[in-house]
């Protein structure tokens, strides 16, 4: 087992039959990381006391008899979740100096698993973005070609897995953002049905939409994480009261009698040839593993992004209102309260915010409710409404994750552009649905000289976690795209490790 590139999985089994330590674990990803993230920014603070302070305490479970899913497992944790003691800041300079009082559910249920806090992860803005280049921070910079994004707004967090300066981490993810990042970094990123994971203490961006999830370099441990933090949880009123089916158990390495779902309104035809070709491969490869492709029908989801860009910033222009200076965070000097108020949003606020925040309260204005936000929810029922519709015919749907693989920073600088990014994740996030990106090879960019990762997102029915995995894990194990590409910020001795993975901790 190698702390380094070992997987959650066998990192954990290691520690609990205590032929590893965790306290080695942390001592040799402590410095890999702050290494690798010299290139990737991918954490805005490294966590190093708190690891080995975790670390010792996993020791003690174990050594008292103790089983823990996640013994010894690095995780890292995107800054839009509070972890007690340490900054929290969501990317933004509004809340520069915050320290959280106290610790996030789901990350909480990781750390009672036996998982080490490596550190808190860059992300864009108050999770507004797609690439990664909102954050107050600085960029974060894709593991695969550090002059491309890694896809937001959990940038920092699949940075991490991808860059294995974690094994694996949370994010957030509101219309994409832990899908598309996952497809640029080649690594898994899934999103529950929302409700199934808790969000207390999560910074919230539009209420209605969040949804915790996790990062890893497997569906496996993508599994094993969903398990763990999976379930109600009294402090949140929107988390559901249902049974959580454990998925780890369920895996399976075939798709025959399983019937998958090609959107009539998600052509290929719209994509650059290398990334049709990509996805073409893919369709086919669910084909020789036994499913059977079917067409369905999405007829509103062409209003996805147009109904989603209304719902999300109303809620975001709701939600951001608290920060205003008086209570946390930045406080801009005013010769009166009103004056404070404005100054303080002003300097804390990035562009990005302020423009969907500028949109959310002209969407609830008197006058215009009526026309736009109630107009948007109920194009968000007729939406749902499609893919129940289509899941009737199928038990999955699959789609690109992104439109294409990994752009250079500032070749999207105009928002609508950015925003058609979202195109093919938005429509399963406005119906609440379970959905993943796994890895499905590479594309040439365009502008490129190197293959860049894919991921292809598949879509299941509501509370369908365990069947969505298993299908992800058979797609996975027969294809591993994920280990014929490697990044870029691999050095000559953590390539030696990929090399080596069942070497045991000196």
């Amino acid at each position: 087992m190698n702390p380094v590139t070992g997987s959650a999985r066998e990192i954990a089994r290691a520690v609990n039959a205590r032929t590893a330590s965790a306290a080695e674990i942390a001592e040799v990803l402590i410095p890999h990381a702050e290494r690798v993230d010299a290139q990737l920014n991918a954490y805005l603070e490294l966590t190093p006391e708190l690891m080995r302070a975790h670390a010792k305490r996993v020791e003690e479970r174990v050594a008292a008899g103790e089983s823990l899913p996640l013994a010894g497992v690095p995780v890292a944790i995107k800054d839009n979740m509070c972890l007690e003691g340490t900054h929290t800041t969501a990317g933004s300079k509004i809340l520069n100096g915050f320290v959280a009082p106290y610790t996030a559910t789901a990350v909480q249920r990781l750390l009672a698993a036996g998982a080490l806090p490596v550190g808190k992860t860059n992300l864009d803005e108050f999770a507004m973005g797609s690439s990664g280049e909102n954050s107050a921070y600085g960029l974060t910079r894709n593991p695969y070609d550090t002059d491309r994004v890694p896809g937001g707004s959990s940038a920092g967090s699949a940075a991490a897995v991808a860059g294995f300066e974690a094994t694996i981490s949370l994010g957030s993810d509101t219309g994409g953002s832990i899908r598309e990042p996952a497809a640029f970094c080649n690594v898994v990123g899934f999103k529950p049905t929302y409700g199934r994971v808790s969000r207390y203490g999560l910074i919230a961006f539009a209420s209605s939409l969040d949804q915790i999830g996790p990062f890893a370099r497997t569906v496996e441990d993508a599994a094993l994480t969903y398990d763990v933090i999976a379930g109600k949880d009294p402090l949140d009123a929107t988390s559901v009261d249902r049974a959580v089916e454990p998925a780890a158990d369920g895996l399976r390495e075939d798709l025959r009698g399983v019937r998958i779902g090609i959107v009539t309104e998600f052509a290929l035809d719209k994509l650059d040839p290398a990334s049709r070709a990509c996805y073409e491969t893919a369709y086919a490869d669910l084909e020789r593993l036994g499913a059977e492709l079917v067409e369905v029908s999405l007829p509103t989801a062409e209003y996805g992004l147009a109904t989603y860009y209304l719902i999300a910033p109303a809620e975001c222009s709701s939600n951001l209102a608290r920060f205003d200076g008086v209570r946390y965070g930045l406080r801009a000097d005013a010769p009166d309260v009103n004056e404070m108020y404005e100054r303080t949003r002003a300097a804390g606020f990035g562009p990005e915010v302020k423009r969907r925040i500028l949109i959310g309260t002209y969407a609830l204005s008197s006058g215009y409710y009526d026309a736009y936000y109630l107009k948007a929810q109920k194009a968000r029922t007729r939406i749902a409404e499609d893919f129940a519709r289509a899941f009737e015919r199928c038990d999955a749907i699959v789609s690109p994750a992104a439109s294409s693989p990994a752009f250079r920073f500032n070749a999207k600088s105009d928002p609508v552009t950015m925003y058609l990014m979202d195109y093919y994740t938005i429509p399963g996030s406005l119906a609440g649905l379970p959905s993943l990106s796994v890895p499905c090879g590479a594309a040439l960019p365009e502008d490129g000289t190197r293959p860049m990762p894919m991921g292809l997102q598949m879509t299941t029915p509501l509370f369908t976690e365990r069947a969505l995995l298993g299908y992800a894990h058979a797609y996975e194990r027969a294809t591993l795209h994920a280990e014929k590409i490697m990044p870029l910020t691999m050095d000559a001795e953590s390539s030696m490790m990929l090399r080596t993975p069942t070497g045991n901790l000196a």
